[in-house]
């Protein structure tokens, strides 16, 4: 007679989340459902981002811009303005998305954002700079500059923090202080500086006005990079997020874990910054919206963060451009005047370590 030997018991770490063999596959199935809803709703938001602006035009005009230009005014507008500053937002939104996420479980901060590591601070005083020292004038130009103060400073608080023994509270303290020392730094010149502080008016404050083909052009691929490079890393950031020693019994390398989430956020951050000017909270709100919908398995908040934060991005952008017509509000005052009452929310919640 056979006897059905009872399992035998495993004494091997535990599991990082999401990454169990006894997932249940209805799970699975809902979050891809809910993705495929938010790719949908992303859609939606595209399309209204062509179609409404500070300009009233009829849907008629829209379609024969998209479809049949032939270099009428309307045709102008919809083509060369419309497209590319929706394209920005899609490509920024996405990029502002992850870098929150992946800054979030690199410091276990649930209140991180890319300000957070000096990479906002880092790209704005790199433009300050080539403005008031080199005469650059150029969005091009401020896209290089801003590009490469970011990447510096990241570096910087990267060993700030403590390089091969950095943890996360000396990630952030190091990220604070610099960001501290290089906004006083910007204020500074531009107060000293009228021409810098014209130029900079709408850049500092975030904004999609100013995109066209050429910027999209210099961002898009470093932006790709960066979202490949995050979405690569989500393995072992989940089991970082679990503290360092789970994380080595784990198996997940720390150190080279920890750099390659900086080179992500540096590529992602900057770029976005570089573009668009530092756009706060996106990467705040959409993380924790989205860990509501996916829990914690990074494998799924990423994907997540990369469409609805375009979402909220080209959604600020469209209000903005509605409220205030014939002109425009700029879409960082608008994300900052809904991200700051669930920065509030966020931080009087009693079970916030549990985020």
């Amino acid at each position: 007679m056979l006897v059905e030997s009872p399992p035998e018991s495993s004494s091997g770490p535990p599991a990082a989340p999401g990454t169990g063999t006894g997932a249940r596959p209805g799970r699975h199935a809902i979050r891809a459902a809910g993705l495929l809803v938010a790719v949908g709703v992303l859609v939606l938001v595209c399309l209204a981002s062509v179609a409404i602006g500070a300009k009233s035009l009829p849907l008629s005009e829209v379609w024969h811009g998209l479809f049949h230009y032939s270099g009428g005014n309307g045709d102008v507008l919809v083509r060369d303005v419309r497209v590319p500053r929706t394209v920005l937002g899609l490509i920024v939104g996405a990029a502002l998305g992850l870098a929150g996420a992946v800054m979030q479980a690199l410091t276990r901060n649930p209140l991180a954002e890319p300000g957070l590591l000096g990479v906002n601070a880092g790209a704005a005083a790199a433009v300050v700079s080539a403005i008031t020292f080199l005469g650059v004038t150029s969005l091009t130009g401020y896209v290089w500059f801003a590009f490469g103060g970011a990447a510096v400073v990241s570096v910087a608080v990267y060993l700030l923090g403590g390089s091969r023994s950095a943890n996360p509270v000396r990630l952030a303290l190091a990220g604070t202080a610099v960001t501290a020392a290089l906004f006083g730094y910007v204020n500074a010149v531009q107060l000293l500086d009228a021409a810098a502080l014209d130029r900079l008016r709408f850049w500092t404050v975030g904004s999609l006005a100013s995109a066209n083909t050429e910027t999209v052009g210099k961002v898009w691929p470093f932006i790709a990079a960066g979202v490949v490079l995050a979405l690569l890393i989500a393995r072992p950031l989940n089991a970082l997020e679990m503290g360092d020693d789970t994380a080595k019994a784990l198996g997940a390398h720390l150190t080279r874990t920890r750099v390659l989430a900086m080179v992500a956020v540096t590529l992602l951050c900057g770029a976005a910054t570089a573009a668009c000017g530092p756009i706060v909270f996106i990467g705040l709100m959409i993380p924790h919206l989205v860990r509501t919908l996916t829990g914690p398995d990074l494998r799924w908040i990423l994907p997540y963060a990369a469409v609805l934060a375009p979402v909220l991005l080209l959604g600020a952008d469209v209000v903005g451009r509605v409220v205030a017509r014939p002109a425009e509000l700029q879409v960082g005052i608008v994300t900052a005047l809904l991200g700051g009452p669930v920065f509030i929310h966020l931080v009087r919640r009693k079970r916030m370590a549990q985020l």
